[in-house]
């Protein structure tokens, strides 16, 4: 028991002495996982908002897709993405394998679907009326879109808090592209299992702290928007 309390307090000491390792650490996972979470909001929203607002011939199976997507195991996204990425791969002449870059690669993999689906869902909640209504005082298709996305803006920052979530938690696809190199390509999570290993615990809990405070400060900011925006 003192040996975990012992712990924790070097944790905390590491935390408000802002520890380079850590810091570095943190900062690194906070660009990757913002910006594949900011790419997947681009192409899940424009995404499920198309598939929402248009009818054509499979739509049903891209649904079903889409919905199957939002529970895809990140070391299969870990997995291929290693492939293509691979020296001897489709994309091997980019030699982005075992960089940053490849984690907002798989990261943005696995946030795009999760975004899509929700974004899919808060678009066809929407009244199938609104859009008449909307075309009939003057607005023309893209007006019309933006408008749609607003009346659904507060399921679509559950969006951002389910994409931004699943990234900044996900371990296995990051190891697998990224390489958990230190000082280069480890984030929150795999630095975490890697010091686990090690037996330095003191570092582990610091950053497994700093992890539970990003999500929770993101999910509370964002969910301080969306209520506030809520209709009374």
């Amino acid at each position: 028991m003192d040996l975990i309390v012992q712990r924790i307090k070097q944790a905390f000491f590491l935390i408000t002495t802002l520890d380079a390792e850590v810091l570095g650490i943190t900062l690194l996972s906070l660009k990757i996982s913002g910006t594949a979470t900011l790419i997947s909001l681009l192409i899940g929203v424009s995404t499920g908002t198309v598939v929402a607002l248009t009818r054509f011939p499979g739509r049903k199976f891209v649904v079903s897709l889409i919905n199957t997507g939002m529970g895809l195991p990140p070391v299969v996204v870990g997995l291929f993405v290693t492939i293509f990425l691979w020296r001897n791969g489709p994309l091997g002449f980019l030699e982005i394998l075992y960089t940053p870059t490849a984690i907002i690669v798989a990261q943005t993999i696995i946030a795009t679907p999760i975004v899509t689906g929700i974004s899919l869902a808060a678009m066809q909640q929407l009244p199938q009326n609104l859009r008449l209504q909307i075309l009939a005082l003057g607005a023309n298709r893209l007006q019309m879109i933006w408008m749609l996305i607003r009346e659904a803006r507060l399921p679509l920052l559950a969006a951002v808090m389910a994409g931004f979530g699943g990234v900044i938690s996900e371990v296995g696809a990051s190891i697998m592209v990224g390489g958990n190199i230190k000082g280069y390509s480890r984030v929150l999570t795999t630095a975490t299992v890697m010091e686990t290993s090690r037996g330095n615990f003191d570092i582990a809990i610091a950053l497994s702290i700093i992890l539970l405070l990003l999500a929770y400060l993101i999910t509370l900011i964002l969910t301080h928007i969306q209520q506030r925006e809520r209709p009374r």
